[in-house]
């Protein structure tokens, strides 16, 4: 089990001399700084204006209507413009497996391993780094090139097709001038060197990597950054009784910044199915309802391929985990989760604190009798009958659920004794009983989504300091 403190004051105090990178903007060339007094952002380099212009070039898609931005907006915090679970590619009547991520922050991600080491410097080594919702791009580079040949997303019918579509471009002759007057005549080195460029822009503009929020402002004693009451609670919260820093570790990481708020790590959180059985779900995964026998399993496939189980059944300390996410900018989404079967932070924080204690209210159920019982409105199950049996973990076969997260808040934190171990999940913790009591209160969820706030890009202090309203007092 692993909890760790690092509260917002720890975080300062970790900082001391270091200096956070600046500046938010759209996208452009010379990105606002971060903070004030912090320089302006130098001009990007050529191989970076090359990937700035290739991320809204819809023309490598293969319907010449879907550029990276199409999905990773950079109105929000390049993330997606809706609300939609997963989105649909370049060919309209195909829809993603899988809610798309943010990219920001993703400069600091170090390359997949099996055994990584942990920033925190406690925990042991275990799966972590690397890009996509299972790792399986080792740089942002090759993250960027595989959208444009998945025919569920940008859809190209092959490098040679998205070669030619910069070839034919107008920044064709900035490639020469960056990779050489034969730049397109070999056609992997063209399509290597264009996900060069893309990294290249994503590493040097600052929007991607702004560190422009009230927390930040908070961490540097900067004016404006002064953390309201509730904020300082639910900071409390996110350390103590929430353990969101177990995973979500504030820093500083392996390469000295502090507030990344992920540790990079693979967990399997036993995140609802995303499909049908849900009460009036407006955007089930396809594939999903498609067919019932198929799961999404992280790092141990389908995309992924060196971490399959054996035979089905066989139990893999792999399956069912995704990548840890950034918090940063959680509260502007709208789409939570590998899934995105939760719409709003209020919804993921209730499914952290009830999921074991209450899945009736989180997955779908059979049997019972009587008269149905509302769930609250934030569940994703509108009611359950008394009696009703719970098909918990659902989107999670029997055979891996061993996997599934029971650190606090979610499990009890206690360790069995010997003779019970078998009958505990995840990391050898018990539980929380169904019908027990859960670990946060209402208001510690009030205040934890308070704080949660502070983590968004773009802050700018109010003239006048608010004196009411659910994240001040």
């Amino acid at each position: 089990m692993k909890i760790r403190n690092l509260s917002l004051v720890a975080a300062g105090a970790a900082l001391l001399a270091l200096v956070a990178c600046g500046g938010s903007g759209d996208g452009g060339s010379t990105p606002a700084a971060s903070t004030p007094g912090t320089p302006a952002a130098p001009a990007l380099s050529l191989a970076a204006q090359i990937g700035q212009k290739a991320f809204v070039d819809q023309t490598l898609s293969g319907g010449k209507n879907m550029s990276c931005a199409s999905c990773h907006s950079p109105q929000y915090a390049y993330g997606p413009p809706n609300s939609l679970s997963v989105q649909l590619g370049s060919d309209p009547t195909r829809a993603g497996t899988r809610a798309v991520p943010s990219l920001r922050y993703k400069d600091a991600t170090p390359p997949y391993a099996d055994n990584a080491a942990n920033p925190d410097g406690v925990t042991g080594a275990a799966a972590g780094g690397g890009f996509m919702w299972d790792g399986r791009a080792a740089t942002l580079a090759s993250q960027a090139l595989l959208p444009l040949l998945n025919p569920l997303e940008m859809n190209a019918a092959s490098k040679a097709d998205v070669v030619a579509a910069v070839q034919a471009g107008s920044y064709a002759d900035l490639f020469r001038q960056v990779y050489g007057a034969d730049a397109f005549g070999n056609v992997d080195t063209a399509f290597a060197n264009l996900g060069a460029a893309i990294q290249a822009f994503e590493t040097e503009d600052r929007s991607f990597h702004p560190y422009s929020s009230k927390y930040d402002l908070a961490v540097h004693n900067k004016i404006g950054g002064d953390l309201t009451a509730a904020e300082k609670r639910g900071s409390q919260v996110f350390d103590g009784a929430a353990n969101c820093s177990a995973c979500h570790f504030a820093g500083p990481n392996f390469n000295g910044n502090v507030g990344l708020m992920t540790d990079f790590t693979y967990q399997a959180i036993g995140a609802p199915r995303n499909d049908s059985s849900i009460p009036g779900n407006p955007d089930p995964i396809p594939a999903n309802d498609a067919d019932s026998g198929y799961f999404d399993m992280g790092l141990c496939g389908p995309l992924r391929t060196d971490h399959a189980p054996a035979q089905l059944g066989t139990p893999d300390p792999y399956c069912g985990k995704f990548k840890v996410p950034t918090l940063r900018n959680a509260a502007t989404r709208s789409v939570f989760f590998h899934n995105g079967v939760f719409h709003s932070l209020n919804q993921v924080v209730h499914f952290y604190n009830t999921r074991d204690t209450h899945p009736e209210f989180w997955y779908p159920s059979s049997g019972g009798s009587g008269t149905p019982v509302s769930t609250p409105g934030w569940a994703l199950q509108l009611s359950v009958l008394p009696g009703a049996t719970v098909n918990k973990f659902n989107d999670i076969p029997p055979g891996q659920q061993g996997n599934v997260d029971e650190e606090v808040p979610l499990g009890t934190g206690t360790t069995p004794p010997n003779n019970t171990l078998a009958t505990t999940l995840g990391d050898g913790v018990l539980p929380r009983a169904p019908g027990s009591a859960p670990a946060l209160t209402e208001q510690q969820i009030s205040d934890l989504i308070c704080f949660l706030g502070t983590l968004s890009d773009g802050y700018q202090p109010p003239a006048t300091t608010p004196t009411s309203g659910p994240c001040v007092n």
